[in-house]
């Protein structure tokens, strides 16, 4: 008799991931907790909402220095293949990682660690947003250089770019406040009701 050719299942657990935006110091964070079956195409959606997104642009996810466990050695996940690649695929271990990129213009890279691998409690709902550091710099500012030149010209009000870089935000930003209308309850442990909920939050918070 031939041998099944059923895939195993693997267990259902609690993945606690730190999401952190690249080339900004100091950084901007946020710490989540998901579960490990949770699709790329779902994940995306996670850094849009703690960062405060707006999923204006295309986005990617690839490893970090090839230890990232992509398929057949590829770099990046093919957008159609996120519906159906499960973060438990690619993240196994604490110290795991993978890169997710946000925007090709403006070239936002966020590195998602995988720091903790934890019981997944029957009836938990997810994600939970743990905590997190330090405002997301705003959508099409041009990328890391451009988010300098934009800070440099919102804090100094004889800047010759100041009127004009208040105007184009909206007012003033603050890049050391976590979210500007909802820090408090977001730095303390909650969750994103998906999506609805979230999506409410996007907008809360700008």
């Amino acid at each position: 008799m031939p041998p099944r050719q059923r895939r195993l299942a693997r267990q259902v657990r609690a993945y606690e991931l730190k999401v952190t935006l690249r080339g900004i110091r100091p950084p901007a964070w946020r710490r989540v907790k998901v579960r490990s079956d949770i699709t790329l195409e779902d994940l995306h959606r996670v850094p849009q909402v703690v960062m405060g997104w707006t999923d204006s642009h295309m986005h990617a996810f690839r490893s970090v220095g090839g230890k990232a466990n992509l398929r057949d050695g590829q770099a990046a996940v093919e957008r159609n293949e996120e519906r159906r690649t499960r973060l438990d695929e690619l993240l196994r271990k604490p110290k795991d990682r993978l890169v997710y990129e946000y925007d090709f213009g403006d070239s936002w890279e966020h590195e998602v660690l995988l720091e903790k691998v934890l019981d997944h409690l029957p009836g938990a709902r997810y994600p939970w947003v743990l905590g997190g550091a330090r405002a997301c710099p705003p959508e099409d500012v041009g990328g890391v250089g451009g988010y300098a030149r934009f800070l440099q010209a919102m804090r100094a009000p004889r800047h010759p770019e100041h009127k004009e870089m208040m105007e184009w935000y909206g007012g003033p930003f603050d890049p050391e406040a976590c979210r500007e209308r909802s820090s408090l309850r977001f730095c303390g442990r909650m969750p994103l009701s998906w999506w609805t909920s979230a999506v409410w939050f996007v907008r809360g918070w700008r």
